[in-house]
């Protein structure tokens, strides 16, 4: 579903949920773009330490998964999902939305399950690799974005709504599913058409040798990006693939910097971040 709505450019951002990344100066950013350039954002959260607090709290610890390529996802069985839906939906999204609010930003809270926003099929079949043993899981409510439905977010945009997206979708048999928050903003970003993804997280950018900031790595061509992939550790993994998905997508840039930072938003669109291109 891309739309052919694309009067204006859209800034997708990405806010991690990881703990560090201060809410209140990106959203406190937000509302001084959005007053000032006059320009149509769209925000996508995880929420991933919300949901892992959470699930220790309900004595259900999240488990988590890595797969033969090395990449780590939350185990999600049914239990995992409604815990993990209470925390970045319930929570995380309610919260952002409350802030936006309270500063004179009219936003507009919802997951990848409302209005068939964001359609995925869900993996049958998941191969974790543990202890050096490859394992079959078939039990897990994760999926892949196969969809987005941009004329919805379009809509929101014109009625003068700022979109909050939590990471959530829905398979085709209406299932609802755990996705990668990171591939969901490139996913997002690239039916929309947008000339910039942002991803902010706990971290300046890329990294040659985590966590030395001395090793930050300013930018990253498209032919780069598997030696980047080869560089990044843990969730930055996802952001680097996110990265390559909105390049082929038709972004124009993906920028991987610092939501730590007091104007967050302003300092990575300066250039101060990993800028990843097509050229």
């Amino acid at each position: 579903m891309i739309s052919t709505q694309n009067d204006h450019s859209v800034l997708v951002i990405k806010i991690g949920g990881t703990e560090g990344v201060d809410f209140q100066a990106i959203c406190q950013d937000v509302a001084h773009i959005l007053q000032t350039t006059g320009g149509q954002l769209v925000l996508v959260h995880g929420g991933s330490s919300e949901a892992n607090l959470l699930s220790e709290t309900l004595n259900y610890p999240a488990r988590f998964i890595t797969s033969p390529s090395g990449y780590t996802s939350r185990y999600t069985d049914r239990k995992t999902l409604e815990i993990f839906a209470m925390a970045v939906k319930g929570k995380v999204n309610a919260l952002l939305v409350e802030q936006l609010q309270q500063i004179g930003v009219n936003a507009f809270g919802l997951s990848g399950v409302d209005g068939r926003l964001l359609l995925a099929e869900r993996k049958d079949t998941i191969v974790s690799l543990e202890n050096g043993r490859k394992r079959l899981i078939h039990d897990d409510y994760s999926g892949k974005i196969i969809a987005v439905n941009a004329d919805l977010i379009f809509n929101l945009l014109e009625q003068g709504y700022l979109p909050v997206i939590a990471p959530l979708a829905v398979s085709q048999k209406g299932e609802m599913l755990n996705v990668d928050a990171d591939r969901a903003a490139a996913m997002v970003a690239s039916a929309l058409h947008a000339e910039t993804l942002l991803l902010l997280t706990a971290a300046p950018g890329l990294l040659q040798a985590f966590p030395d900031p001395t090793t930050f790595i300013p930018k990253v061509s498209f032919n780069g990006i598997a030696q980047a992939l080869e560089v990044a550790q843990g969730r930055m993994k996802k952001k680097v693939l996110g990265a390559q998905e909105a390049l082929q997508g038709g972004v124009g840039r993906v920028i991987i910097a610092d939501g730590r930072l007091s104007s967050p938003i302003q300092n990575a669109l300066q250039g101060n971040g990993t800028i990843f291109t097509n050229s």
